[in-house]
C-alpha cells in the first residue's frame, strides 16, 4: 500500500526539512559575529587614533589609512546585518564616524563618536557581554607564555624576541594610557577575531574560558600586582562598589570610566585586583540576573521613546541572554519562580508587540525586578546541597528520558512484532548516534562554543514540531492496523515489504530527532546543576535515573511483546496520540521564547509543562489543531475498517 511507504519516507524528508530549518539559525550567528567585528573595530578606533592624528595633521600615514579603512569597513558590515529599525540610525552614525576621519577630526571626536555607535549598535543587536563561567587567571598566565609572550614580551612590553620588524609593532599591554581605555570584552574580541592589517593573528581556535583567562590576564599587565592588595581592600570596604559591580559589568567597562567615580587611584587598585581575581565579583547567577534587570530596563525606555521595534528586541534578550541561562538551575530550585518569571517575560513582550499603555508596560517591569529579587535568593549557593543536586540529576534525566523511551519503545516492539528483527539496527544506530551527538554538544559547548538561548529554544522548537509532526502520521497509520481485520498477514508481508525499501533510514531519523531533543535539553540542565560542584550527587542522581528507566524500559517490552498485535497498535497509538499533542504544545512555546513566534496570553488556561500545555493563543490553537487531525484520522480509519467488513460480508 503506498500511503506506507510514503509514511516512512516522509520521515526522511522531514529530517531534511529539520536540517534546513536550523539554517536561519546559522544566519542569527553570522549576524552575531558582524556584530561584534563592527564593536571590535569601533573600540580599536576609538583608542588608536590618537596615533594617526594630533592637532589635525596626520602623525602616521599608515595608523591614519588603518583608521579609513576601518571606518570604511563598519559601513559595509553595518549594511549587511539583519534588518532592525535602529538599522538606519546606526548606518547614519557610521557615515559620521567616516566623515569625522576624513577631516581629521580631534582623537576626542572620533572616540566619541566610536563609542557612542559601539553602545547602540549592542542595543539594538544585543549579543552576550559575558564569559559563561568565572575566568581562571592562572590558565590565562599560561596561555600568554605559550602564544604571546614571543611578540608582546614576557612582561607584555611590546619587546618579544620576534617582534623584530613587525608593522604595525605588537602591542605593549603596560602601556597605562591605551589600558585604561580597553575593556576586557575588548581585549576578547581581539583574541578571538585576529585584527585586520596587523600581525594579529586570531586565537578563535582556543575554547572560549580560554580566551577570556587570557583577555583578564592581558588585561592585568598594566596593572602592578602588589596594588592588587590594595584593591582588596577597597573592595571589601566599599559595599556600594560590590553591590553595582558584576561580572558583565567588569568586562564591559573600562578602568577610565571606573576613575571618574573612584579616583585614579582607587581605580587602579580595584581594577588590578579584580582582573587577577574576577571570581570576587559577583556568582555568575546575579551576572545574569543584572544583564536581565539591564535589558528590561533598556526596554522600558525604547517603549517609552516610541521605539516599539528596539523595546521587542531588548525584551527578548532579557530573556535569552540574562534570563534563559540561569533558567535551568532555577527550576531545580524552585520551578514555580521560574514558571512565573518566564510567563512574565513572555506577557511583557506580548504587551509592547501589542501596544499596551507606557504605565502598564511600567508596572510589568517592576512585578519581574522583585520576581528577580527572589530568583537572586533561590540561587544563594548557600541553597544547594548533595540532596538537592541529586534530586534535581535524577528528575531532569528521568522527566526528559521518558518521552524519548517511550517512542523508541514503541518502534522496537513493532518491529519485533513484524519479526523485521534486522531492521532493529536503524533504531538502536538512531538512539545510539543522539547520545554520540549529545556527547559531542556538550564538549563543543565546554570547549569551542557557547550555546545561546536562542540556539537552544530553535533547537528544542524545530525538534519538538518535526517530532510531533512523524509521529502523527506513524500513530494514525498504528489505529488503522488495529482496526484491520487482516493485520497479521499485512505486518508480515506490507510492512516487511515497505521497509525493505530503503526508508528504514526514516525509522534511524526519527529516533535520532526525537532522542537527541531529549539528551540536548539534558545537557544544558546537567552543565548548570554541575557548577554548583556538588559532582557526585549529579553522577548519583543521573545512575538512578539510568537505573528506573532501564527498569521501565524492560517492563514496557516484556508487556508490549505479551499484548496481542491489535490491542498493541490500539494502545501505541493512543500513546503516541497524547505525545504529538505534547510535543506540538512545547515546540510552539520554544519558537515564542525564541522570538520566532508571536506570544498572545490566554487567561484562564493553567500552565502544564510535562503536558505541553502552555496559557497562550498560539500554543493552545497549536495543540487543539493538531489533537483534530489525530481525530479526523482516527475517524477515518474507523470508516474504512467499517467498509471492510461490510464489504467481507457481502
Amino acid at each position: 500500500m503506498r500511503y506506507e511507504v510514503e509514511m516512512f519516507t516522509r520521515a526522511i524528508a522531514l529530517c531534511v526539512l529539520l536540517i534546513a530549518s536550523l539554517i536561519p539559525v546559522t544566519a542569527i550567528r553570522a549576524d552575531n559575529a558582524n556584530v561584534l567585528t563592527v564593536w571590535r573595530l569601533l573600540d580599536y578606533m576609538a583608542i588608536d587614533y590618537r596615533e594617526a592624528v594630533r592637532d589635525g595633521t596626520i602623525i602616521s600615514e599608515n595608523e591614519y589609512a588603518e583608521m579609513v579603512e576601518f571606518a570604511g569597513s563598519v559601513k559595509d558590515r553595518l549594511e549587511t546585518l539583519l534588518p532592525s529599525a535602529a538599522k538606519a540610525e546606526l548606518q547614519r552614525q557610521a557615515v559620521d564616524v567616516q566623515a569625522a576621519i576624513g577631516r581629521k577630526a580631534a582623537p576626542e571626536v572620533i572616540a566619541t563618536l566610536a563609542r557612542s555607535l559601539a553602545a547602540d549598535l549592542i542595543k539594538a543587536y544585543p549579543v552576550p557581554l559575558a564569559p559563561s563561567a568565572v575566568p581562571d587567571y592562572a590558565r590565562g598566565r599560561a596561555l600568554y607564555a605559550e602564544n604571546c609572550a614571543s611578540c608582546h614580551g614576557a612582561t607584555g612590553n611590546g619587546k618579544g624576541v620576534a617582534s623584530a620588524g613587525l608593522d604595525p609593532a605588537p602591542i605593549a599591554f603596560t602601556d597605562k594610557d591605551r589600558a585604561n581605555e580597553r575593556s576586557i570584552f575588548a581585549l576578547y574580541q581581539v583574541i578571538e577575531q585576529g585584527l585586520d592589517g596587523t600581525s594579529m593573528a586570531s586565537f578563535g581556535h582556543l575554547p572560549p574560558q580560554d580566551r577570556w583567562a587570557l583577555a583578564f590576564y592581558v588585561g592585568s599587565l598594566a596593572y602592578p600586582a602588589e596594588d592588587a592588595a590594595k584593591g582588596e581592600q577597597v573592595w571589601k570596604s566599599d559595599a556600594d562598589l560590590r553591590q553595582r559591580t558584576t561580572l558583565v559589568s567588569l568586562v564591559g567597562e573600562r578602568p577610565a570610566t571606573l576613575a571618574t567615580s573612584l579616583g585614579d587611584d582607587k581605580a587602579d587598585a580595584i581594577t588590578a585586583y579584580l582582573r587577577r581575581n574576577p571570581s570576587a565579583v559577583v556568582q555568575l547567577s546575579t551576572a545574569s540576573l543584572t544583564l536581565a534587570r539591564t535589558r528590561l530596563g533598556e526596554a522600558v525606555l525604547a517603549y517609552e521613546k516610541g521605539d516599539r521595534r528596539a523595546a521587542t528586541d531588548l525584551a527578548l534578550s532579557a530573556y535569552l541572554d540574562g534570563f534563559e541561562p540561569i533558567e535551568p538551575i532555577l527550576s531545580t530550585r524552585n520551578h514555580a519562580l521560574m514558571v512565573g518569571i518566564e510567563a512574565g517575560m513572555g506577557e511583557l513582550r506580548a504587551a509592547i508587540t501589542r501596544g499596551a499603555a507606557v504605565e502598564g508596560i511600567r508596572a510589568q517591569a517592576k512585578a519581574l525586578e522583585n520576581l528577580f529579587n527572589d530568583a537572586e535568593a533561590a540561587l544563594d549557593p548557600q541553597h544547594a546541597s548533595m540532596s538537592s543536586s541529586f534530586f534535581a540529576a535524577f528528575t531532569v534525566l528521568l522527566r526528559e528520558g521518558l518521552e524519548a523511551l517511550l517512542i523508541v519503545v514503541v518502534m522496537l516492539t513493532l518491529l519485533r512484532k513484524a519479526e523485521r528483527h534486522e531492521i532493529l539496527s536503524y533504531v538502536h544506530g538512531g538512539w545510539i548516534a543522539a547520545l554520540v551527538a549529545g556527547v559531542l554538544t556538550w564538549a563543543a559547548a565546554t570547549y569551542l562554543i557557547a550555546i545561546s538561548g536562542a540556539d537552544r529554544e530553535l533547537t528544542e522548537g524545530f525538534g519538538s514540531l518535526l517530532a510531533a509532526i512523524v509521529l502523527l502520521w506513524v500513530g494514525i497509520w498504528m489505529h488503522g492496523k488495529s482496526q484491520a481485520d487482516a493485520w497479521q498477514r499485512y505486518i508480515r508481508d506490507k510492512l516487511g515489504q515497505a521497509l525493505s525499501r530503503g526508508s528504514t533510514w526514516g525509522l534511524f531519523g526519527l529516533t535520532f530527532v526525537v532522542v537527541y531533543r531529549e539528551v540536548f535539553e539534558t545537557i544544558l540542565f546537567y552543565t548548570a546543576i554541575w557548577s554548583e560542584e556538588h559532582g557526585w550527587a549529579v553522577i548519583a542522581g543521573a545512575g538512578t535515573a539510568i537505573i528506573v528507566l532501564t527498569a521501565i524500559a524492560w517492563a514496557l517490552m516484556r508487556y508490549g511483546r505479551a499484548l496481542p498485535v491489535g490491542k498493541f497498535f490500539a494502545y501505541s497509538s493512543a500513546l503516541l496520540a497524547v505525545l504529538c499533542v505534547v510535543l506540538v504544545g512545547k515546540g510552539v512555546s520554544a519558537l515564542q521564547e525564541a522570538g520566532w513566534l508571536p506570544m498572545s496570553p490566554l487567561p484562564g488556561v493553567i500552565r502544564v509543562a510535562i503536558l505541553g500545555l502552555y496559557p497562550t493563543v498560539q500554543g493552545v490553537s497549536a495543540q487543539v489543531a493538531m489533537a483534530a487531525l489525530l481525530l479526523i484520522g482516527f475517524w477515518n480509519n474507523q470508516r474504512l475498517a467499517s467498509a471492510e467488513r461490510r464489504d467481507s460480508q457481502g
